[in-house]
C-alpha cells in the first residue's frame, strides 16, 4: 500500500482561503502576493530571453550568470563570500530548495527543530525525509526564542534546525542577539541550520537582516535559501537560491536534480540581470511596502483593531481578543470571508500542536483601495461576530 504521508494531508490554509476568495469574489488579504506586477525592466528581460535567447535545458545547478549574480548580490548586501561555482545552486522556487535540503540531508530518525508558527511545507517534508520534527512554540507579541527555550529544544539527537528569518507570519526580523544565541547552540550540538531567508530584502524602518551563515561557526553548517520571487515581487516565477559550503552543496544538488532538475532559462537570465541592476528597486520597494503597511495599520486602528508590529515581510497581525473579537481565529476568518467578503489567514493553522488561536494574519502588499475596503469588511465581520455572540442564549440557571 502506498505511503499516506502526503495523500492524507489537508489542503493548505493558503489554498483554502484563496479558493474561497476566488469563489466568493472576496478581497484576498490572505495569501502573500502583491498587486504590483513587479519591475518592468526585469519582466522585459524575461520576455526578450524567451524570444531571442536559449530555451533548451540549462545546466542543472543553474546558468552560470545567475549563480555569479547571486554570489555577487550576497557579497554586496550581506557581506557573504560565496563561490558561485561550488556554493550556489538555482532551484525552482524556495519550496523546492527546502525540499532538496530536507531530502538530501535528513536521515531517518534525525531530530529537526522547527519554530512555530511555521510555513506549512516544513513538517510534511521533514517527515517525508524520515526526520522527527521537534516543535518549538513561539508566542505573540514578540515571537522570539531565548536561552531556556533553546536549552529545552536541543538534545544529543538534534541534527538540524529550520530557521525562518524574517519570520512569516510574525513579521519579525530577528535581532543579532537571538541569531548569535542560535549559532552558539548549533555549534555546541554540531547542528546544521536550514535557513529560509526569502524575506531578506523586505524589511522596514532601518531593520537589518543578518544571515545566520555570517555568524561564527556557521559558515560550514548553514544552508541559506533565498527567493527571487520575494525579492522582486514576482511570486509566480519560482526562482530560488540554495547557498551552502561545497560539502553540503554536493548533496543538495543531487537532490535538486531529481526534483525539478532545472528552472526556466529565460527567468534565470532575467533574475541575473535584476540582481546586478536593481539597486533602486531594493531601496524603493521596502519604502513602498512600508507605506502600504502603515495605511492598513492606521485604518485598522481607527476601527478599533489591535495591530501587532511588523518589521518585515508582506504581513501584519491582528490580536483578536484585544480587537473585540471573541471567536477563535479560524472561526472569525471563515466568517470574514463568507459573510463580509475578505480573506485572511488564521495563524493557528500554522501550528502543528498547541496553536495560538488569537491572531489573524493580513497581507498588505495590495492597492490602496483594496486595503481600505479590507478594513471596512473586517470591521463588518467583527460586527457580525459580536451579533452572533449576543444571540447565543446563556445557559439556564433555573433549578428543577
Amino acid at each position: 500500500m502506498a505511503d499516506a504521508i502526503f495523500s492524507n494531508l489537508p489542503t493548505t490554509i493558503f489554498e483554502e482561503m484563496s479558493g474561497l476568495a476566488r469563489r466568493l469574489q472576496a478581497i484576498n488579504l490572505g495569501q502573500g502576493f502583491p498587486d504590483d506586477p513587479g519591475p518592468l525592466a526585469i519582466r522585459e528581460k524575461a520576455a526578450d530571453a524567451v524570444l531571442n535567447g536559449y530555451n533548451q535545458y540549462p545546466p542543472m545547478a543553474g546558468v552560470p550568470e545567475l549563480r555569479e549574480a547571486v554570489a555577487a548580490h550576497y557579497a554586496r548586501a550581506q557581506g557573504l563570500d560565496l563561490d558561485a561555482l561550488t556554493e550556489v545552486v538555482i532551484t525552482s522556487g524556495a519550496t523546492e530548495a527546502l525540499a532538496a535540503s530536507f531530502l538530501a540531508l535528513i536521515e531517518p530518525g534525525d531530530e529537526v527543530i522547527v519554530f512555530q508558527p511555521l510555513y506549512d511545507a516544513y513538517v510534511p517534508l521533514i517527515r517525508r525525509a524520515g526526520g522527527i520534527p521537534k516543535l518549538v512554540r513561539l508566542q505573540p507579541p514578540h515571537w522570539r526564542f531565548d536561552r531556556p527555550i533553546l536549552e529545552a529544544a536541543f538534545t544529543d539527537r538534534t541534527r538540524f534546525v529550520v530557521l525562518n528569518n524574517p519570520v512569516n507570519p510574525a513579521g519579525v526580523v530577528l535581532p543579532e542577539a537571538d541569531l548569535s544565541l542560535l549559532a552558539e547552540f548549533c555549534v555546541r550540538h554540531d547542528t546544521v541550520a536550514i535557513c529560509d531567508e526569502v524575506w531578506e530584502q523586505v524589511v522596514f524602518e532601518g531593520a537589518v537582516h543578518r544571515p545566520l551563515m555570517g555568524f561564527p561557526g556557521m559558515r560550514e553548517r548553514c544552508v541559506k535559501i533565498g527567493s527571487a520571487g520575494k525579492m522582486f515581487g514576482l511570486t509566480g516565477w519560482k526562482v530560488g537560491f540554495l547557498c551552502a559550503a561545497p560539502a553540503l552543496v554536493h548533496s543538495l544538488a543531487r537532490a535538486h536534480q531529481f526534483l525539478t532538475f532545472t528552472t526556466p532559462p529565460n527567468l534565470q537570465a532575467a533574475v541575473a540581470w535584476g540582481l546586478l541592476n536593481s539597486e533602486a528597486w531594493f531601496r524603493e520597494m521596502p519604502v513602498a511596502l512600508q507605506r502600504s503597511r502603515d495605511r492598513l495599520t492606521d485604518g485598522l486602528r481607527r476601527e478599533g483593531f489591535a495591530v501587532l508590529p511588523s518589521q518585515g515581510t508582506y504581513f501584519l497581525n491582528l490580536d483578536l481578543p484585544a480587537s473585540g473579537v471573541e471567536e477563535p481565529d479560524r472561526a472569525f476568518a471563515l466568517r470574514a470571508v463568507t459573510k463580509a467578503g475578505v480573506a485572511s489567514i488564521p495563524v493557528s493553522a500554522l501550528y502543528e500542536e498547541a496553536p495560538v488561536t488569537t491572531i489573524l494574519r493580513l497581507c498588505f502588499s495590495k492597492r490602496d483601495e483594496t486595503l481600505d475596503a479590507g478594513v471596512e469588511r473586517l470591521a463588518r465581520a467583527r460586527d457580525l461576530s459580536r451579533k452572533a455572540a449576543q444571540q447565543v442564549e446563556p445557559p439556564s440557571t433555573t433549578r428543577v
